[in-house]
């Protein structure tokens, strides 16, 4: 299962750019799509979880700011964020969770899309 990102760059603060990201491949079934970002310090987290019936969590830097929303029936999923901070700055990967057919699970994480955040 292959998966890619798109959407990242240059961003002013307080902007609103939109990440997409796309599932590819023999895929049965998509459990979990998130979207997970790694900042310049290194540090790994969680920026936004979205379940096949809905549930979403966020991480707490990002609540109340992005918002995630997926398409079960294209295998997509976007992240809408709002009044970008310099600190969103990171490496955006996307992740989806799932089966290849009944018995065969599969983990897979895209390439990361860089945003960057500056005036």
């Amino acid at each position: 299962v292959h998966v890619v990102e798109s959407g990242g760059g240059l961003v002013q603060p307080g902007g609103s750019p939109t990440l997409f990201c796309a599932a590819s491949g023999t895929i049965f079934s998509i459990g979990d799509m998130a979207w997970d970002r790694q900042t310049p310090g290194n540090r790994r987290e969680l920026g936004a979880l979205r379940t096949s019936s809905g549930s979403t969590n966020y991480g707490h830097s990002v609540q109340d700011r992005f918002t995630i929303s997926r398409s079960n029936a294209e295998n997509t999923v976007y992240l809408q964020m709002n009044n970008l901070k310099p600190e969103d700055a990171a490496i955006y990967y996307c992740n989806a969770r799932g089966f290849q057919s009944a018995d065969e699970s599969y983990e897979s994480w895209g390439q990361g899309t860089q945003v960057t955040v500056s005036s």
